[in-house]
């Protein structure tokens, strides 16, 4: 799932914190974000992370569900995915 970097924050952390699994960003060359780490969230600054590099960074989730939640997000939020 791409993101770009308009996304709502809060929403979005509310949607990880929501999760069964893990859920993770990861760059085009391999970088692994561990969302449900607080900090990471807090050592990325990840508004920034998703500011500067959103736009190619991609969304993984662990399990299919957790999967569906975002998607169930995006449908909140249209203008961020």
């Amino acid at each position: 799932m791409k993101l770009r970097n308009d996304i709502e924050l809060q929403g979005f952390l509310d949607a990880v914190d929501s999760c069964n699994g893990s859920v993770w960003l990861e760059s085009p060359e391999g970088d692994r974000y561990n969302l449900n780490s607080t900090l990471t969230r807090h050592y990325l600054a990840i508004g920034k992370l998703l500011e500067e590099r959103g736009d190619y960074m991609e969304l993984f989730c662990q399990f299919p569900e957790d999967e569906r939640k975002f998607y169930e997000f995006f449908d909140k939020y249209p203008g961020v995915n």
